[in-house]
């Protein structure tokens, strides 16, 4: 199989920290294979402005196999880029065309203030999932993984909103900067299982005063973040988290 190279123009976001303005930079790369990652094509990018006295732009990654979330890039418009269900990291260059324009932003949110370029801080969401606190689960003997009965339609349920990879896609997606498909998604995988029910009244309170603690908007059911999500998170768990923090605050003592 054969493989093409392109050159491509980058309009890339350049912010010293979230205190300073910053502005687009245009780059031009060239010979970039198809085969490359999004990451990799940025990798050389980072070599050319290093070895011509430059400074490399800032982008946060680490697993660069779709698990970790940590490469929030939006890429012509679109978190994560053109393709759907798919991180940065996992985004190829054959998605592009020689001579293409390319337009790289960080995400775009209050409770997401810019560190450097295109790195975001997302510790808001650490904070809101801190706020969940924790699971009573007797840790002191091991138990065979069967012991608690689980629907499997339930157990379904529950894995696919734990598949949440806490990216932050969602937020940059909508129009009003809202984060209820990240929460809804954390607390629907622990409120579908037993071993979430002890905590599952307070972990709901605790966690929607973070959000609006950290700033995030209000949801209007766009259905943005469902469509920008990378690891496919309905919308339907918003319902849930809407039911689940309604529910608590009817029966809490």
């Amino acid at each position: 199989m054969s493989h093409t190279t392109m050159n491509l123009n980058l309009k890339v976001w350049r912010q010293k920290n979230a205190s300073t303005p910053g502005a687009f930079e245009m780059y031009r790369v060239e010979n970039i294979s198809d085969e490359m990652s999004f990451l990799e094509m940025m990798d050389i990018l980072n070599e050319q402005l290093i070895t011509t006295g430059g400074s490399p732009v800032a982008f946060d990654h680490d697993c660069r196999e779709g698990i970790c979330g940590m490469c929030s890039m939006y890429i012509n418009g679109k978190p994560h880029g053109p393709w759907q269900a798919n991180t940065t990291c996992q985004l190829h260059m054959r998605a592009f065309s020689n001579n293409d324009t390319i337009v790289i932003e960080p995400w775009r949110a209050n409770a997401f203030p810019v560190i450097k370029d295109l790195t975001v801080d997302r510790s808001a969401f650490d904070r809101i999932i801190q706020a969940g606190g924790y699971v009573s689960v007797n840790t002191g003997n091991a138990v065979d993984g069967n012991t608690l009965p689980i629907e499997k339609a339930k157990a379904d349920e529950a894995f696919a909103a734990a598949m949440c990879i806490g990216c932050g896609a969602c937020v940059a997606a909508c129009k009003n900067s809202s984060a209820m498909l990240f929460l809804s998604a954390k607390v629907s995988h622990l409120a579908l299982l037993p071993q979430g029910g002890p905590e599952r009244k307070t972990r709901v309170t605790n966690m929607v005063a973070q959000l609006d603690k950290e700033g995030f908007g209000a949801c209007t059911n766009t259905g943005a973040c469902e469509a920008a999500c990378p690891k496919e998170i309905s919308i339907a768990n918003i319902a849930r988290l809407n039911k689940e923090y309604i529910v608590a605050g009817l029966t809490s003592e």
